[in-house]
């Protein structure tokens, strides 16, 4: 669907909104979740981005990709989100539930295991870091677009994602170890 037509455009109507969301619906709420650290949250942040992109596809000038208007939405939300002094109550008093796994092979668990460790780790990394390597491993968006998207440098983009892949690294090291 070529969405260029929706620059010039008032409004979307409903089949469009829902191709939208079934084609970046995913990436939207990756990215929510990856900020907030809070499944809820990424959902809501989700629901409320594609409300927003209902009300207000006029803004969308076509001077980035969708993709990337759709995250700097997402972002500036997710943000809120966070800043919320309710929100920020209700994370101190959440209990943290295992996860359920069931019987698999040994190699299967071991590279899920793997995969959790090195999530976790990526989820520890602080707001900064882990923005961008999200950005970078899950979205695959071009320097260029990261900076546009976090109003700042491209310089600042690729140091940030230097010193994430250095503590990633650094940690998965040691726990390795352990």
């Amino acid at each position: 669907m070529d969405y260029q037509y929706l620059t010039y455009m008032n409004h979307i109507d409903k089949t469009d909104l829902n191709h939208l969301m079934t084609e970046y619906g995913p990436d939207v709420w990756k990215y929510a979740y990856a900020i907030t650290r809070n499944r809820e949250q990424a959902s809501d942040v989700a629901q409320e981005v594609f409300i927003k992109v209902y009300n207000h596809i006029g803004s969308y000038r076509g001077q980035s990709s969708l993709k990337t208007w759709l995250l700097s939405i997402t972002r500036n939300e997710a943000i809120n989100v966070r800043r919320s002094s309710y929100v920020r109550r209700i994370i101190l008093f959440e209990k943290v539930k295992p996860h359920a796994t069931g019987a698999s092979a040994e190699v299967a668990f071991l590279g899920e295991q793997s995969a959790r460790d090195i999530w976790a780790i990526v989820m520890s990394l602080s707001t900064k870091l882990r923005e961008v390597l999200v950005l970078d491993l899950e979205h695959d968006l071009k320097m260029s677009e990261m900076a546009r998207l976090l109003n700042v440098s491209e310089g600042t983009v690729k140091s940030r994602l230097s010193r994430a892949r250095k503590m990633v690294e650094k940690k998965w090291r040691e726990n390795e170890r352990e």
